[in-house]
């Protein structure tokens, strides 16, 4: 009986073991390449090998071929950097790009540059280039036409990342920044520009002032000689006549106050004071 399990048994192990190596050898003999990736295949031969294996799956020779996965979606990357404008202020800048690797040459890519060639090239490139552009420009320059700057330094980073078979789709900058120092001047120019206009603003304001006082005087002095010359040529018709007027306006004004309900009759509106 014992024997019986023993060979049972060592059936079972000897199954298990052709299965499970079996399992294996399935696994080495094919690879899934997913959405967004490629595969190129390394054998032990050659190397990595010219084709490049699209979306699927792909048979292998296990155990002398292997495949090596790359993405190829759209992928976003910041490069910061300080360097200083024309002027020689300390400038912070910072890109944000949307690379891809250009499909026709991933073998290439991964022979000569690696799999992780993005932190490989990018961030040097990234370097280079926009210490180049920002030291055409000083720093009031890359405030007032940042859309300038930030698309030359667009078509001159694309193009020399395309000489490292990769495409950018998008470059943007993200923050520019100066020194404290240069950011304290900048922000006491504006608070004395500032000032400047609101002194401006108060000696326009006085001038105006000033000639409203002169040209009401001049209208009072006017109106003075007018009345003078009224007065000696009509005599007392006239000054009849602009007492008539002011106890008119008087009554108005009366008529209009919430204060006074009642103007006794023998008060002529005040009118009579100075007469005996």
């Amino acid at each position: 009986m014992s024997n019986v399990v023993v060979s049972l048994l060592n059936k079972v192990v000897i199954g298990s073991s052709l299965f499970g190596f079996g399992t294996f050898l399935l696994t080495k003999s094919a690879c899934v390449v997913y959405g967004g990736e490629r595969a190129l295949i390394w054998d032990r031969h050659n190397g990595i090998r010219d084709n490049v294996l699209s979306e699927g799956a792909h048979l292998l020779i296990p155990f002398w071929e292997k495949p090596i996965f790359m993405n190829v979606r759209t992928t976003p990357k910041q490069i910061d950097t300080e360097t200083g404008s024309k002027d020689l202020q300390t400038v912070n800048i910072s890109v944000r790009v949307l690379y891809r690797p250009n499909e026709s040459f991933l073998p290439s890519i991964a022979r000569n540059l690696g799999l992780d060639y993005d932190e490989r090239i990018l961030p040097s490139l990234g370097h280079e280039v926009l210490k180049a552009v920002v030291a055409q420009y000083n720093a009031n320059e890359l405030i007032t036409q940042r859309e300038a700057v930030s698309n030359e330094i667009r078509v001159n980073l694309t193009e020399r990342s395309r000489s490292f078979h990769i495409l950018l789709e998008d470059v943007s900058i993200t923050h520019l920044g100066f020194s404290e120092e240069y950011t304290h001047a900048i922000e006491a120019k504006q608070v004395a520009q500032q000032e400047a206009e609101r002194a401006k603003f108060v000696v326009l304001k006085a001038e105006q002032e000033m000639k409203a006082a002169v040209t009401r005087a001049e209208g009072e002095a006017e109106a003075a000689r007018l009345i003078g010359e009224a007065t000696q040529k009509y005599g007392p018709s006239f000054i009849e006549l602009r007492r008539l007027e002011a106890a008119k306006e008087i009554a108005e004004t009366l008529s209009k106050s919430k204060n006074v309900v009642y103007v006794p009759p023998d008060n002529r509106l005040f009118l009579n004071l100075g007469k005996t």
